[in-house]
C-alpha cells in the first residue's frame, strides 16, 4: 500500500481565486507587521493560477486599494476604466435605452477586467510574499480529528477509468494545517461537504445560483471602444427567466459578450448556452460582431442569494470565503471586490488566531464579526432581497428593486427578509421545447456547444474515473426522462450530458472531458443526484483572458 506524503503547514487556502490570493497576501502583510512568521500556502486544482478564473468582469477597485495602499489603479492589470455605460431593454428586433442607469448599477470609477489576468498578477505577488502555491493539485477530501478540520487530502493521480492503478500511479498527499480556508469558488466540492456536515446553512435562505456563459470576440483594429459597458434585459430571456446580458469593451479590440441565466427557471428546456446564441441573432449584437472572430469561451456559476444566503463562516479549524461563502452583489453583478475583502478579513482573524495558537470555532467566529462591521455587510445589506424579488418575473423584480432602493433593502411588503427556496425546486415537469427553433449553428457565428468548448481549451485525461458522479442512472433513463425530459442535456453549457440510444431505450452518456467546471449540473439537477468532484489535478479549461 502506497504511503501518502504528509505536509505540515500553518495556514492553507484552497483555491487560487481572488479571495484566497488577497487573503494570503494580506496575512503575510499582517504577520510581517507584527513580527510573526507562519507557513502559508494555496492549493489550486488548475494547471496554473488563472487557468480556471472566469468572470464578467467589471471590478470595483475598493479592496485592491485597501490591499495595496501604496499602488494606484494604473498599477493594477485592468483592461480599461469604464468610459461609457448603457442599460437597454431588448425586444427581438429593437434596442430601447433606459433614460438613465440606476445608481445601484452604476459603474463609475470601476474597471473592465480579465479575471484571469488579475489572478495571475495576484499570484505573482503571493510568490514574492513567499506564499507557496501548489498548482495542479485538487483537494478531494477534508481531513478531520473528531469534528475539527485538520487538513486536506489531494487527489490520487494515475487511476484508470475502471478504478485501477496505472503504472504511473501517485497517491495524493495529506496537507495538514492549523486552519483551512476554503475559497474554491461556487459550489466547491469541499465546501459542499463542510456545509452539509456542520449544517452551516441552518437558519439561512438556500443559496440561489445563476450561470454565466461568455465568449470573447476579436474585431478589426480600432472598432472596439475600451471601457464600453452595456447591460441588457428582455430578449432573449423574456420576463419569466431571471438574468440578462453584458457587453464590455476590452483591450486589443476584443468584445467580452456574456449572458447570465438564473438557475431557478421553470422550463426544463432552458439552455443558457443557446440563449447566448439567440442573443447574437439580435440585429444590434449582430452589427457589432459582424466580421469578428470568436476566440474564447467559458462558463461559471454565480452565487445570487445575497446576504441571507451566506452560511455560517467558521468551524473548528476551517473558514469559508469568496464565492464559496456567497459574497456577491447580484444587483451590481459584482463579487470580485467582495471576495477579496472577505479573504482579507479572514486573514485578520487568522493573524490573531496564530498569535494565540487558538483555531477553535469560537476564535474563528471573529471572522463573522469582522464581516458584520465591514463595508461588505453595508453593501450586501442594501440588496439583501434583490434576487428573491424576481420570483414573480421581471416587472415584479424591478418593482421590488425600487422598493429596496427607497427602504435600504427591504422587499415586497417592506419585509426585512424575503424567504426563498432552492432553484432546482422551481423546475416544472413540462418543457416548452420550441424555444430554440430559430437557431442555425453555422460553426462560425452561431456556435454549438462542442465548438464553443473547443475554444475553452478544455482538456481532461480520458482514462480516469469520470469526475461527474450520478448516484442512480436509472433515474435518468426512467423518471427524469418522463417528468423533465432530461434537463441535464440542456442546462450543461458544455454538452457533457447526452442521452444516446441503447437498444429500444436510451442511456445517459457523460462526456466528462467537455466539462468546464461550472458546477451547473450539481446545482440544477432536479433530483440532486449529481455530484461534481475534481478530476485529476491540472485538468479542465485553460482560460487566459476570461
Amino acid at each position: 500500500m502506497s504511503e501518502r506524503e504528509v505536509l505540515e503547514l500553518d495556514v492553507l487556502f484552497v483555491g487560487a481565486g481572488p479571495a484566497s490570493l488577497a487573503g494570503a497576501i494580506h496575512l503575510k502583510q499582517l504577520l510581517r507587521e507584527s513580527g510573526q512568521d507562519a507557513s502559508v500556502a494555496i492549493l489550486e486544482k488548475a494547471s496554473e493560477v488563472g487557468a480556471h478564473s472566469l468572470s464578467g468582469a467589471i471590478v470595483d477597485p475598493r479592496a485592491l486599494n485597501e490591499l495595496f495602499p501604496d499602488k494606484s489603479v494604473t498599477d493594477f492589470p485592468f483592461e480599461a476604466e469604464v468610459a461609457e455605460e448603457h442599460l437597454y431593454y431588448l425586444t427581438a428586433a429593437k434596442k430601447i435605452p433606459f433614460p438613465f442607469v440606476p445608481p445601484a448599477m452604476n459603474h463609475h470609477n470601476c474597471f473592465v477586467t480579465s479575471l484571469g489576468k488579475l489572478t495571475r498578477w495576484l499570484g505573482g505577488i503571493c510568490e514574492n510574499e513567499e506564499v507557496d502555491i501548489f498548482c495542479g493539485f485538487a483537494g478531494t477530501e477534508l481531513l478531520y480529528e473528531g469534528d475539527r478540520v485538520i487538513g486536506v487530502r489531494t487527489g490520487d493521480r494515475g487511476i484508470d477509468k475502471n478504478g485501477q492503478k496505472k503504472p504511473q500511479f501517485e497517491p495524493g498527499a495529506d496537507i495538514h494545517a492549523k486552519v483551512i480556508i476554503l475559497g474554491e469558488g461556487t459550489r466547491g466540492s469541499l465546501t459542499k461537504k463542510l456545509i452539509n456536515r456542520h449544517d452551516l446553512m441552518q437558519g439561512r435562505n438556500p443559496q440561489v445560483w445563476a450561470v454565466g456563459v461568455k465568449e470573447l470576440w476579436r474585431m478589426s483594429p480600432g472598432s472596439v471602444p475600451q471601457g464600453y459597458v452595456a447591460h441588457t434585459m428582455g430578449f432573449p430571456l423574456g420576463h419569466n427567466i431571471f438574468g440578462g446580458a453584458f457587453l464590455y469593451g476590452m483591450q486589443n479590440d476584443i468584445w467580452d459578450l456574456g449572458m447570465v441565466v438564473g438557475l431557478d427557471y421553470k422550463n426544463p428546456a432552458v439552455d443558457a448556452h443557446h440563449e447566448l446564441q439567440r442573443l447574437k441573432n439580435h440585429p444590434w449584437l449582430h452589427s457589432l460582431l459582424e466580421g469578428g472572430e470568436m476566440i474564447a469561451y467559458g462558463a461559471k456559476s454565480l452565487p445570487e442569494g445575497g446576504w441571507f444566503s451566506i452560511p455560517k463562516l467558521a468551524v473548528d479549524g476551517a473558514m469559508l470565503i469568496g464565492d464559496s461563502a456567497g459574497f456577491m452583489n447580484g444587483q451590481r453583478l459584482k463579487g470580485i471586490h467582495l471576495s477579496m475583502k472577505s479573504g482579507m478579513l479572514a486573514a485578520e482573524t487568522i493573524a490573531e488566531a496564530l498569535s494565540t495558537d487558538n483555531f477553535s470555532a469560537a476564535q474563528l467566529a471573529d471572522f463573522e464579526l469582522r464581516v458584520e462591521k465591514s463595508w461588505v455587510k453595508d453593501e450586501l445589506w442594501k440588496v439583501r432581497n434583490f434576487h428573491q424579488g424576481f420570483d414573480n418575473g421581471l416587472l415584479a423584480g424591478l418593482f421590488n428593486s425600487g422598493i429596496g432602493l427607497l427602504t435600504g433593502g427591504r422587499g415586497w411588503g417592506f419585509k426585512n427578509r424575503i424567504s426563498s427556496e432552492s432553484g432546482h425546486l422551481k423546475m416544472e415537469k413540462k418543457a416548452e421545447r420550441d424555444r430554440y427553433n430559430d437557431l442555425h449553428f453555422d460553426g462560425t457565428y452561431i456556435l454549438d456547444k462542442v465548438t464553443d468548448v473547443y475554444y475553452s481549451a478544455t482538456a481532461h485525461e480520458e482514462d480516469q474515473v469520470p469526475h461527474l458522479h450520478v448516484r442512480d442512472q436509472d433515474v435518468c433513463t426512467t423518471t427524469c426522462a418522463e417528468e423533465y425530459g432530461n434537463p441535464c442535456t440542456n442546462f450543461c453549457p458544455a454538452g457533457v450530458y447526452e442521452m444516446v440510444p441503447d437498444g429500444e431505450s436510451q442511456k445517459l452518456q457523460i462526456n466528462f472531458s467537455n466539462c468546464v467546471h461550472c458546477k451547473t449540473c450539481d446545482i440544477m439537477d432536479p433530483y440532486q443526484i449529481i455530484d461534481w468532484v475534481p478530476p485529476e489535478g491540472g485538468d479542465g479549461p485553460v482560460w487566459v483572458n476570461l
